[in-house]
């Protein structure tokens, strides 16, 4: 699985849809537990919520 970049709105959808799913121990996503990394466009010492990030990058375990 290649790392790949999503908007909040698609990684909402992905979880929705259940391609991304919690399994309790991690995210599962085509066959491989992955991460979720938030990328922000300010500073992150100037970031009021983590969360809150316009897209997110997903990469393998």
């Amino acid at each position: 699985m290649e790392e790949i970049i999503v908007s909040k709105d698609e990684l909402i959808e992905l979880f929705e849809i259940e391609k991304i799913k919690d399994t309790g121990k991690g995210w599962y996503m085509d066959s491989n537990f992955v991460n979720i990394i938030a990328l922000h466009e300010i500073e992150p010492k100037f970031l009021q919520n983590i969360a809150n990030a316009k897209f997110y990058k997903i990469v393998k375990k």
